[in-house]
């Protein structure tokens, strides 16, 4: 396939924003530079959105750790826009299953050094044996260092080949070519990070790495990451390797949208107000502080209102109004496993993003939201698949469904194909990310 212009670009910098992201907390900080470098302004949660001294930010965000919720209310005042105005929101999030390491890691068995970790969501967990693994995530340290009082929290990042999970030898297991790899999580996923038994516990080699002292390390979210970069491969380099595609590349697509929206429509532009929500812990549930089930999302469109002079009666208008695109990776159908797709409903790679329906409410596709995201599409010339699970194989889920019923909106769930969804490393086509933001741009920007 031929690739234009437009199409190298958005790939080239999807894979950037991916190398740059090894963590959610990573994901998060690369959207905020995105979102800085296009003139939204930070706001804090703590601060108050109704100051008169001090008024909301008409482009502004908010983190939470490795969620972020931006907005743009498509007028340079906040006041310009009437606290009923509608929603445009796309959905996505910020985690990928990986190993993360337990509070208790330390292990030294048959001379190996080794770190104990414990299976985030549901990977692929072959495809973590035999590579190269680096380090990444966030501490808490004591604020200020000994003795102070308070907490800080500290992203790191370590892109050394410091961990290797290795296979065992087929010498020693002649069954597995024919029978299949079978994994304990608890005893074949450990990770080696030395031999000799005089490796630094991994707390002492953590504040080593955050630059504080052992005692003032209080905890950490770390995980493992795969340290072959993200990069544009194939024949043709119509497909793009990397890992955590599934979601960072939503993330961008979100992101990347919400920038352009503002430019196409300018001061004063049409309603709706367009906002993105980056989830952090979808493959886990979202039952969390800054999962897609959190309170997060649907206090800062209150907040908004709020700050614009609007009374709880005007968030339920703008709400019967909105609409939630849930943005999330799709499967494309695999050259050697097609049986295992329906056969009506095969999406391929390189050929433009995919709406999602199930009838259990897996996908939170409706039959308005669909038609919603048809009319974008045709308004920004995208090429538009559907897929459908086979009514004999259970189907995946997305944030769309808690958004729904969480908010009580119209939903529809697109995504982008791909192939190896939660392997170390995916599969997706070059040409598609372009059209997944000209795709979600039209969505934010209805004509």
């Amino acid at each position: 396939m031929i690739l234009s212009e437009d199409a190298v670009r958005e790939a080239d910098a999807l894979c950037a924003f991916i190398n740059a992201s090894p963590s959610p907390f990573h994901a998060v900080s690369a959207a905020a530079d995105m979102l800085t470098a296009a003139g939204f302004a930070a706001t804090a949660q703590a601060e108050s959105w109704v100051d008169p001294d001090r008024p909301v930010p008409a482009r502004g965000f908010l983190t939470r750790e490795g969620a972020l919720v931006a907005w743009d209310l498509g007028a340079p005042d906040s006041a310009q826009c009437p606290p009923w105005t509608s929603y445009r929101i796309i959905a996505a999030h910020t985690d990928s299953p990986n190993l993360r390491i337990k509070p208790r890691p330390d292990l030294i068995r048959g001379g190996w050094e080794q770190l104990s970790v414990e299976v985030y969501g549901g990977p692929l967990l072959n495809s973590w044996l035999d590579r190269d693994l680096g380090l990444s995530g966030a501490v808490t340290v004591r604020a200020g260092g000994s003795g102070s009082g308070g907490v800080e929290r500290v992203l790191f990042r370590v892109d050394d080949p410091v961990l290797r999970v290795p296979q065992l030898a087929v010498h020693l297991e002649r069954s597995v070519n024919e029978e299949g790899l079978r994994l304990n999580p608890q005893t074949h996923l450990v990770p080696i990070w030395g031999a000799g038994g005089d490796a630094p516990g991994f707390a002492e080699y953590l504040s080593e790495q955050v630059g504080c002292a052992p005692g003032d390390l209080l905890g950490w979210d770390a995980m493992t990451h795969d340290l072959t970069p993200a990069r544009r491969v194939g024949r043709a380099g119509d497909l793009i390797a990397a890992a955590r595609q599934d979601n960072l590349t939503s993330c961008h697509a979100a992101i990347r949208a919400l920038v352009e929206a503002g430019a196409r429509r300018g001061e004063g532009g049409p309603a709706p107000v367009a906002v993105v929500a980056l989830f952090d812990h979808e493959e886990i549930g979202s039952t969390t502080e800054r999962g897609a089930a959190s309170p997060l999302l649907s206090a800062v469109l209150e907040r908004l209102v709020l700050a614009r002079a609007g009374t709880r009666d005007d968030l339920w208008r703008a709400l019967a109004g909105t609409v939630v695109a849930s943005a999330d990776m799709a499967h494309a159908v695999h050259p050697n496993y097609p049986e295992r797709h329906e056969p009506q409903h095969q999406p391929m790679v390189n050929a433009g993003p995919v709406m999602k329906v199930n009838s259990r409410g897996r996908y939170a596709t409706d039959s308005l939201g669909g038609a919603v995201l048809t009319l974008a599409a045709q308004q920004a010339g995208v090429p538009l698949q559907v897929f459908l699970s086979r009514g004999d194989m259970p189907c995946g889920s997305t944030v769309g469904p808690l958004v729904a019923a969480g908010l009580g909106v119209s939903t529809v769930d697109v995504g982008s194909p791909m192939l190896a969804m939660h392997s170390a490393r995916e599969l997706a086509g070059s040409a598609d990310q372009r059209w997944y933001v000209e795709l979600l741009t039209a969505f934010l920007t209805p004509s």
